[in-house]
């Protein structure tokens, strides 16, 4: 019921018009690249991940704007309300990998009983895309996530986002690059006794919880997409 509520109010708001149109226009620039069906299947699944980190947010009570779409470059919502302390930003930032990977994981489920490579290629897809974002390091999922236990974390994401742009470069990448890297400063001069040590100090069960949900989904889903990358280059 909520949920509905939430829903009837962006549409009498007019909020949801600019999700349509993105929505439309990244649909329209992706069937272009790779066919209406896959490109209907991948909008699906990323305006799933973004509706988890919607509802996440939601649900900690801070405003934020429905989703908008740019083609080959992704999705996100609008944070109208930034996250009072390390353990919001990781319960927003968990909500979208959580809900892109049980969208990813209903297409892989539906491929393989309808038995269509092309439901299984939009999963592959979508564990590719929720695994990457769960790279530890800020400004993608993993390290808003991980910032839970330290932002000196994110130093341990570097190597990997680089080792990433070597096996897979785009410009999307170099733009990630660019975004993290103060990021990366930040993370180098953190200091327990700072000025936003209050931000991070969480205790140790939330932490203990986080790092549980953050390995048990990265495994998760580095396991489906290693699966489905074997099962579509048999196929």
């Amino acid at each position: 019921m909520k949920s509905l509520l939430v829903l009837l109010t962006l549409l009498k708001s007019g909020k949801l018009l600019t999700t349509g149109w993105t929505m439309i226009v990244s649909l329209g620039a992706y069937a272009l690249a790779y066919g209406w069906k896959f490109a209907l299947g991948f909008i699906i699944l990323l305006f799933a991940h973004e509706m988890g980190h919607f509802v996440a947010a939601r649900q900690r009570g801070l405003n934020v704007g429905a989703p908008t779409f740019i083609p080959f470059v992704g999705a996100w919502i609008e944070m109208k309300d930034m996250p009072h302390d390390a353990e919001t930003e990781a319960y927003v930032g968990f909500g979208g990998p959580f809900v892109g990977t049980l969208a990813a994981l209903l297409c892989y489920f539906l491929g393989r009983y309808m038995d269509s490579p092309l439901l299984l290629a939009i999963a592959y897809v979508g564990f590719f895309l929720n695994l990457f974002n769960l790279i530890p390091i800020s400004p993608l999922d993993g390290g808003r996530i991980t910032a839970v236990l330290s932002p000196r974390i994110w130093l341990a994401g570097v190597p990997v986002l680089l080792a990433w742009f070597y096996w897979r470069p785009s410009p999307m990448l170099i733009l990630i690059v660019i975004l993290a890297l103060p990021q990366v400063v930040k993370a180098w001069r953190y200091s327990a006794a700072a000025d936003d040590a209050a931000y991070y100090a969480v205790g140790a069960e939330h932490k203990l919880t986080y790092s549980i949900y953050y390995l048990g989904l990265t495994g998760f889903v580095a396991m489906m997409t290693f699966e489905l990358h074997n099962l579509l280059g048999r196929a």
